[in-house]
């Protein structure tokens, strides 16, 4: 059977380069008379993975020697709440407000102190992203929180607001390794794997050293201490083994590709072909503005929710799969991670078109 077009938010493809290497590798990685998912997290052999993963993640972005690696699991959503727990030390923090994942932020923070929504996108129905540069910000706040890319709705920072001397943390999930990263404007940025870089159940995240410094007020349980997993070289308990293998051969693929701007430029050409359609049909209508959209997660609708139904089950004789909207918002939404090749993206427009002209 030939691989089907999984427009998925989440896990998503990742390149057939990567699977197949996975593949040949799978019973006897390296000689060593065992697959990686068999391998003792303490062995040599695996610390080689890991350390390799670590420093081609560094190179492909351009990581400063005061920003600590870390391979950890609970998702981006374990860190609505460790987060807060680690670095919010005088008890308030700002955030910019785009959407359920800073909705589902902000609850989580409330239990450790002040959350002042700085923005918010949500009278618009989050179709536009808060302009940056009229936010004004807490010099006092301990700091400042967004998320970058937003599966659900679609949209996109263009720009990161400047915070002064407070630090900016990012959830980065859903946009991470798409394009290249000024890693110094933020004192850290975490993503979940499953959307552009390995499979569900890695967290990357990325620590500046002077945040992992601040002393906590209250105790933390051990797992949730970030200066614990530092320390370890994220090895304070069995990390997700296989899933930092499978990320460590994106890490290479990446770059063998070019990099991040050759990736950028890819996935710009990618939105291009879908987003142009959206704009010149007089059927589908896509959901965010314009200066908001994503390259990532194309939201958009037909005139009817039956209609939708109708689209995402004529989809399945093309072999193309997870077309449906999130469930809280409804529609259709293509996702367009590093791995969905061009040729997919022609190939759903060539549906869209079709069903457009069956429904005039």
């Amino acid at each position: 059977m030939s691989r089907i077009y999984n427009f998925s938010a989440g896990p998503a493809m990742l390149p057939e380069e990567v699977l197949k290497t996975a593949a040949a590798e799978m019973l006897d990685y390296h000689d060593s008379g065992m697959s990686v998912m068999e391998m003792s997290h303490r062995s040599r052999v695996y610390q080689g993975i890991i350390d390799e993963a670590e420093a081609d993640l560094r190179k492909l972005i351009g990581i400063p020697e005061n920003y600590k690696v870390l391979f950890m699991q609970g998702g981006a959503t374990l860190g609505f709440a460790m987060i807060p727990m680690n670095f919010m030390v005088k008890g308030k923090i700002d955030l910019i407000n785009t959407g359920v994942w800073t909705k589902k932020a902000i609850k989580d923070a409330k239990i450790f102190g002040e959350v002042n929504v700085v923005a918010s996108g949500e009278e618009n129905g989050f179709k536009k992203i808060p302009d940056v540069k009229s936010i004004k910000f807490d010099p006092e706040a301990d700091y400042v929180y967004m998320c970058d890319n937003n599966t659900i709705y679609g949209s996109k920072f263009k720009e990161y607001p400047e915070t002064g001397n407070v630090p900016l943390i990012c959830d980065m999930s859903s946009c991470f390794l798409s394009e290249p990263i000024d890693v110094k404007k933020f004192g850290m940025i975490y993503a979940g794997a499953q959307k552009n870089v390995g499979p569900a159940g890695v967290t990357i995240c990325i620590i500046r050293d002077d945040l992992l410094a601040r002393t906590p007020r209250q105790p933390l349980p051990a797992y949730l201490d970030y200066r614990l997993h530092a320390e370890n070289g994220s090895m304070y308990n069995t990390p997700p083994t296989y899933g930092i293998y499978i990320c460590g051969l994106v890490f290479k693929w990446l770059l063998k590709e070019g990099g991040l701007a050759a990736r950028k430029a890819n996935n710009e050409k990618k939105a291009k072909i879908l987003y142009d359609y959206l704009d010149s049909s007089k059927f589908f209508k896509p959901y965010v503005d314009k200066d908001s959209r994503s390259l990532m997660n194309v939201t958009f609708r037909t005139p009817s929710d039956e209609l939708d139904a109708e689209f995402l089950e004529g989809a399945k004789k093309y072999r193309f799969t997870n077309l449906k909207g999130h469930r809280s918002t409804g529609g259709l939404r293509a996702s367009l991670y590093n791995a969905m090749p061009i040729a997919g993206v022609e190939a759903l427009v060539k549906y869209m078109k079709e069903f457009e002209e069956a429904h005039k």
